[in-house]
């Protein structure tokens, strides 16, 4: 698999994401700043930065799961805002801070041009076959 966002995520194809490493350790998703991802003065949605560092969570979470899962869900998530991105490339890094039987939980930081502009914690639940 060569783009994991994109072959598994259909909506990381709509929003121009690319995966650039896929590790257990450490997922970095990259997002371009268009127009059409922003709201008003030219800053790029809050929504589509959450949906970049939501997808990295993802995928970190899955690498990271435990044998005999099904897959992952977001349960939970908060995001930090801490400056505007008003051009670029924007970059999700998502490390694991525990990985549990039942849940796994991923920080994310997204930077633009090497500036951090949010911080996500976010939970995932552990599915289990049926």
């Amino acid at each position: 698999m060569d783009d994991p966002a994109r072959a598994t995520m259909p909506f990381c194809v709509e929003l121009g994401i690319t995966t650039q490493l896929a590790t257990q350790e450490r997922v970095t998703l990259t997002m371009e700043w268009t127009a059409e991802r922003c709201t008003i003065g030219g800053a790029m949605h809050g929504g589509a930065i959450m949906s970049l560092a939501d997808s990295a969570g993802a995928i970190c979470a899955f690498l990271n799961l435990p044998d005999g899962a099904a897959g992952t869900s977001t349960i939970q998530s908060a995001t930090n805002f801490l400056a505007a991105v008003r051009s670029g490339t924007i970059e999700a890094t998502a490390t694991p801070l525990h990985a549990g039987k039942s849940t796994i939980v991923v920080v994310t930081e997204v930077r633009n041009e090497g500036r951090l502009v949010a911080v996500t914690t976010q939970t995932q639940t552990v599915l289990r076959p049926k």
